[in-house]
């Protein structure tokens, strides 16, 4: 039987190939992202349900709660399926008062690695992000420094994959020059797409490009212009961003996130959705030719 995240398509993501549709797994955490949830047999049910729906790409980070989100994956999923590939990112650490300052040194990088694994429960991280500064948008700098310390951890065995979040196409060529690059997490979506290029050039070398914030950034004309094509569909809108996503190129990861097994299975849906081409000429003028639009 074809499951739900089945119907996506697949692509590779380190040394194994993966359905298009992840999750993420951000909001199983409490308020802003931080302590535990309201309903935490809620979110182990939401984990254990998109595994039943053939997802096989988790995305997370040990600085969600801090260590909450870690903590109900390995409740909901250890051990895990064979299947299964657990993206986590580095580079960031929480304050009491809920700030995300940047964690970038050797030892925090270390540290955070092992904080990972023993959070998780495994013995090596399928594939470690390194997330770099900026909220949204990508600040050009040299990650060489935190990159090459991620580098000896996977040398050492912690870590087998690498990928970069929040990053530029230069920061990325820097990137590769030091180590093979899995896949690229950055802000990307409808009306979002400064990113085009980039993209197109990871498909070209088969990298992964995993975008969030799927409808973060949207004006009220850009919403409407979304809610009106979804209401002709007979869809959510986050289902036709998905779907567009999915259209857009074949090397994108989606992980969409929830707290909710129902919102769970309509965001899956967007895999079975197939936009024909009116369709899609119309969501692409929703997001113009892909220049940033100024009022965002």
């Amino acid at each position: 039987m074809t499951t739900t995240a089945e119907k996506s398509g697949q692509f590779r993501l380190g040394d194994r190939t993966v359905h298009r549709i992840g999750y993420g797994a951000m909001r199983l955490s409490g308020p802003h992202i931080m302590g535990p949830p309201a309903d935490r047999d809620g979110a182990v049910a939401v984990l254990r349900r998109a595994v039943e729906l053939g997802v096989d790409h988790i995305d997370t980070s040990d600085y969600y709660g801090p260590h909450v989100t870690n903590e109900i994956i390995r409740e909901a999923l250890h051990p895990y399926p064979e299947h299964l590939t657990i993206v986590t990112k580095v580079g960031a650490r929480r304050t009491p008062e809920g700030e995300w300052p940047e964690a970038l040194s050797r030892d925090e990088l270390r540290q955070a690695v092992h904080d990972n694994l023993a959070h998780l429960g495994v013995e090596a991280l399928d594939v470690v992000n390194l997330r770099m500064p900026g909220f949204a948008e990508p600040v050009q700098r040299s990650l060489a420094e935190p990159f090459e310390a991620l580098a000896e951890l996977q040398q050492e065995g912690l870590v087998r994959h690498l990928g970069i979040s929040n990053v530029t196409p230069q920061m990325f060529a820097e990137a590769q020059g030091i180590a093979r690059v899995v896949c690229v997490q950055n802000h990307y979506n409808l009306v979002h797409r400064a990113d085009d290029p980039m993209v197109d050039a990871l498909a070209r070398e088969g990298v992964a490009y995993v975008p969030f914030f799927p409808l973060g950034g949207f004006n009220p004309i850009q919403s409407a212009a979304l809610e009106t094509v979804a209401r002709r569909l007979e869809a959510s809108p986050m289902e036709v961003a998905l779907a567009w996503l999915l259209a857009r190129s074949p090397n994108l990861l989606l992980i969409p996130g929830t707290s909710s097994v129902a919102h769970l299975e309509q965001n899956l849906q967007a895999a079975a959705r197939v936009l024909g081409p009116v369709e899609l000429e119309e969501l692409d003028r929703i997001g113009g030719d892909g220049t940033p639009d100024p009022d965002l």
